[in-house]
């Protein structure tokens, strides 16, 4: 016998439950019948509800149910692992379906839970009865709420309240206006329709004031992962929402602790007093002891190592422990996790370690029961039959709430100037809702604020919210736009001499500086065209969610110590800008942020210093083993961040394949000094690009440079316009270098792509240290006709993918060369890019 206590539920009517009346009555009735001295015929129907007794068979165990006849469903693991597999799938499949829609990850997985929740699939009892029995759904809650508080635990580790010291006035009172104007406007209506409350619960003044506070406040750990969805944690939107976000956090930790003290102190004063001592005991044990424990944890982490597995294993059972305490205190089971992960230093090694250990557990398996929790919770036919007098306060509250929030924050952007198109992207960011308010209304059923019928109209308020404004987001905030410009920033348009050549030079790890490091000499910065170098060292985010950028100019104290990492890289530049004095002048930068947004943050460096040039490493590395072969070393996530670099460059982009032949000029080589180049001129703006370049680099007294123009059979193919932009730029070139020894010049004519590459390879020289060829606008189609079904680098163009292939002999380094795509010219990306100004 199974002895069950219903939910509560604020909906008309209510059931009865099981209070000291019924405690009293059974008690009487108990001694009564034994004082009769018929013990074993107490009659239990007497006292107890009826609806509060319910009989089931034990649950099975017979590990050959199957076989047996028997439903394999009755034993309670088999039908875990089916609830289990069902969550997941559910969750995924909306996910899917709702990608192309734009809509966020958490708007999925909620409409996931609700779909196999009463509303959707739930409203078959067959189905409830045999997937979500009665006796089993208190598992599937238990896992839900661990799924809630380790994602505030991450969410807490990722945090980084530094940047509140870092914030502007700006920031403060877009934050200040953007949560008090709405919770003083929501309020302010819940009082005024206090008395016309059907819920007597929902007119209490600590229920107005929590429903409040909770829809007002714009947090961090629900901004952060929609941000991250839409790749806006490097833009200029991204940075400002988050750092509102954290001071936001601030705002709503102090109106949580507030609203506990005010729920438990309802009706005994004297509880506000033992609240208080509790929170004051486990804020100092969290600040006094668990915060110095991991200090002496990230102390005892050799440097670049990550931490030991029993520490990430300890840590992640504290966050148990310290649910259990703030639960037993009263305090509230997430606030324990939250806090416990606030006072890990965010970053390596403590923090990227354990969220690289533990967030795909969390994300991918405990949070979709979080949702199924949601879901199971979430009843629409409830909240129908309440009516709408029951529910209208509830709905006029959430929509004042949002109204008052999108205008106070749009008006202040204003007063401060900020573009209208942002601001009203930054109102829209910070209305967003998702995992912390689910958390809130599940509390605020278990203190009984609010019923079913309330908590479903708040769960679709906060779902319809966010499902509309994260598609208008992405819709109106293009990140990328401000990189396009109408000015030229190529090397075409730059002159040899008293003008100084800005590049930006992008650096992913140790290994690709000596080769960057030498294309830089070779391109002979001179006195009368000195080098700017604005060298950008890139390390994925982890452990933290707010990116960081760092100038190594401005910031003497070196921001950020666990990044010393690049301390190494900016060594090797500085020794190699010293050695070169006057010629080159460097400025080093530390970007660290999500592999998916890396480009926002070099393309607005190239932006912001004017660049000419930026270089990028190739994402393969090829390196020289024994027998004299090479060995291709992938980076991971570099060759997206290259091809959205090319994308959405302000100024033309060379990206190096280094095969480790790119030598130093004043290195000797095969027993001479000289450098021999191989420029491939295809045709079109990247080729006319990339003959510049190479003009500055046979300035250098070390570089030997040919050229080889590859013309169609009887001009087949050719466009007319890029064809006399052509014949310009390389009459130029020949011209300035005809007196030149040093360099060579050659036409090849061929039909189809299979006679370029034969002819390629016909030239194939092993003391090529270097090609330099076009990425590929503007060549004509005719000389790579049959060639663009076997390329697989598109970032490289089909000749420059070629030429660092296994399938080409050459030892030689490959540089691809794009010129910069002006405004307007994206969609083409093909289209005449080049003039006639050459320089």
């Amino acid at each position: 016998m199974v002895r069950e206590f219903p939910r509560y539920s604020s909906s008309v009517p209510e059931p009865r439950s099981w209070d000291q009346n019924y405690s009293n009555a059974f008690q009487a009735t108990v001694k009564a019948q034994t004082a009769g001295g018929n013990e074993s015929k107490i009659g239990f129907n007497n006292v107890y509800p009826p609806e509060l007794i319910k009989c089931r068979p034990a649950a099975g165990s017979h590990p050959l149910a199957l076989y047996v006849g028997e439903s394999p469903l009755k034993t309670p693991f088999t039908l875990v692992l089916l609830e289990i597999l069902l969550v997941i799938v559910a969750t995924r499949i909306v996910r899917f379906l709702l990608k192309p829609l734009r809509q966020p990850r958490i708007v999925s997985e909620i409409i996931g839970g609700i779909f196999i929740g009463p509303s959707i699939l739930g409203r078959s009892k067959k189905f409830t009865s045999v997937v979500f029995p009665e006796h089993s759904q208190f598992i599937i809650r238990n896992i839900g709420i661990m799924g809630f508080m380790y994602f505030l635990f991450i969410s807490g580790v990722k945090m980084d309240f530094a940047v509140v010291a870092k914030t502007k006035k700006k920031h403060i009172v877009i934050a200040l206006v953007g949560v008090f104007i709405p919770l003083l406007m929501t309020e302010g209506v819940g009082f005024i329709l206090r008395k016309s409350m059907v819920d007597k619960e929902l007119a209490k003044v600590s229920t107005i004031g929590g429903i409040a506070s909770s829809l007002a406040l714009p947090l961090f750990p629900v901004i952060y992962p929609i941000l991250k969805e839409l790749n806006l944690l490097s833009s200029d939107i991204g940075r400002l929402a988050l750092s509102i976000a954290v001071l936001s956090d601030g705002f709503g930790i102090t109106a949580l602790i507030v609203f506990e003290a005010a729920l438990q102190g309802e009706g005994r004063p004297i509880a506000i007093l033992w609240y208080t001592i509790s929170l004051v005991l486990i804020l100092a044990f969290t600040l006094g002891v668990i915060r110095k424990a991991m200090h002496k944890i990230i102390d005892h982490t050799p440097d670049g190592q990550y931490v030991d597995q029993a520490y990430v294993v300890g840590i992640l059972l504290l966050v148990m422990v310290m649910g259990f305490f703030t639960d037993m205190f009263g305090v509230a089971i997430a606030n324990g996790p939250f806090w416990l992960g606030l006072v890990i230093p965010d970053g390596p090694p403590l923090g990227s370690t354990l969220v690289d250990r533990s967030e795909t557990m969390i994300t991918e398996i405990l949070m979709p029961f979080s949702f199924a929790v949601i879901g199971l919770s979430t009843d629409v036919e409830a909240m129908i039959m309440a009516g709408w007098q029951w529910m209208a306060p509830l709905f006029a509250m959430g929509i004042t709430c949002y109204a008052s929030k999108f205008i106070a924050t749009f008006a202040t952007s204003m007063f401060f100037q900020v573009p209208f198109r942002d601001g009203v992207v930054l109102s829209l960011v910070m209305c967003l809702k998702g995992q912390v308010e689910l958390v809130l209304f599940i509390h605020w059923m278990d203190k009984r604020m609010v019923g079913i019928p309330g908590f479903t109209m708040l769960v679709l308020l906060i779902t319809i919210v966010t499902a509309i404004a994260t598609p208008l987001i992405s819709i109106l905030y293009d990140p990328t736009r401000p990189y396009m410009v109408h000015k030229r920033r190529t090397i075409q348009h730059t002159p040899t001499t008293d003008a100084e050549l800005r590049i930006v030079l992008v650096i992913y790890d140790e290994d690709s500086t000596a080769g960057l490091i030498n294309l830089l000499e070779v391109s002979n910065p001179t006195i009368s065209s000195p080098f700017s170098i604005f060298a950008i060292r890139l390390i994925e985010l982890v452990g933290r969610a707010s990116p960081v950028f760092i100038d190594h100019q401005k910031e003497e104290d070196e921001a950020d110590l666990k990044y010393a990492v690049s301390q190494t890289i900016h060594n090797a530049l500085k020794l190699y800008q010293e050695s070169k004095g006057d010629y080159v002048k460097l400025f080093n930068f530390t970007a660290i942020a999500p592999i998916r947004t890396m480009y926002q943050d070099i393309c607005e460096l190239a932006l912001l210093k004017r660049a000419t040039l930026m270089i990028l490493p190739f994402h393969k590395e090829c390196l020289d083993t024994l027998g004299g072969k090479l060995t291709e070393m992938v980076r991971r996530g570099i060759r997206n961040v290259n091809t959205n670099v090319l994308a959405h460059s302000p100024c033309s982009v060379a990206v190096l394949v280094d095969k480790g032949h790119l030598r130093h000029p004043l290195m000797a080589f095969r027993g001479h000094s000289d450098l021999h180049f191989v420029m491939l001129f295809l045709g079109g703006a990247d080729a006319r690009e990339a003959l510049c370049l190479a003009d500055r680099m046979v300035g250098n007294p070390k570089v030997l440079l040919t050229v080889i123009r590859f013309l169609s059979y009887n001009f087949e193919g050719d466009i007319e316009m890029e064809k006399k932009m052509d014949d310009g730029v390389v009459t130029w070139f020949w011209v300035k270098n005809e007196r030149n020894d040093r360099v060579s010049y050659r036409e090849v004519v061929v039909k189809n792509g299979a006679e370029t590459v034969g002819a390629i390879q016909a030239l194939d020289d092993h003391n090529c240290d270097v090609w330099i060829v076009g990425r590929k606008q503007g060549i004509n189609p005719v000389l790579l006709e049959g060639l663009s079904n076997w390329s697989e680098n598109q970032e490289l163009g089909i000749i420059g993918d070629f030429l660092s292939s296994d399938d080409f002999d050459g030892t030689g380094s490959v540089l691809v060369v794009q010129q910069q795509i002006l405004r307007g010219q994206e969609a083409g990306k093909g289209g005449i890019t080049g003039g006639l100004n050459i320089c």
